[in-house]
């Protein structure tokens, strides 16, 4: 058995409904419960719609600001090595002893970029708080 509800509606919805349930093989009872079903699946629908709708905005702005600092550290990457390259002397071919430091030296930065990538902490935010 279903359950009675006693609804009170204005006069204009009234006839509307009275126009839809005079067609043959509809009841207002199955209009109304077909609009109050919809009804609530499209809010339920809407509360999920809304809760993605920020997630994706915050997801949006972390986004743009993750592109930032990677534009503001490519430049500064590529004017330090332009900086480097006009500044200092290539080293002569035969010099094989330079051509030894400058790879020891190499390898211990590739280590050092290593460790402070495994590091809690990095370089730019320890030197952000220093100043702060």
């Amino acid at each position: 058995m279903k359950p009675r509800h006693h609804l009170y509606l204005d006069d204009e919805l009234s006839t509307q409904l009275e126009a839809l349930a005079a067609k043959p093989g509809t009841t207002k009872s199955a209009i109304v419960a077909d609009a109050l079903r919809q009804y609530l699946t499209r809010r339920g629908a809407n509360g999920i719609e809304e809760a993605l709708r920020i997630r994706l905005d915050q997801q949006g702005r972390q986004l743009e600001r993750i592109e930032r600092d990677v534009q503001v550290m490519l430049e500064s990457l590529a004017l330090y090595v332009r900086y480097q390259l006009t500044v200092t002397a290539p080293v002569p071919e035969p010099d094989r002893a330079a051509h030894a430091v400058g790879k020891e030296r190499f390898q211990k930065f590739i280590d050092q970029v290593g460790r402070q990538i495994a590091a809690p902490t990095r370089t730019l935010s320890a030197s952000r708080e220093g100043t702060a």
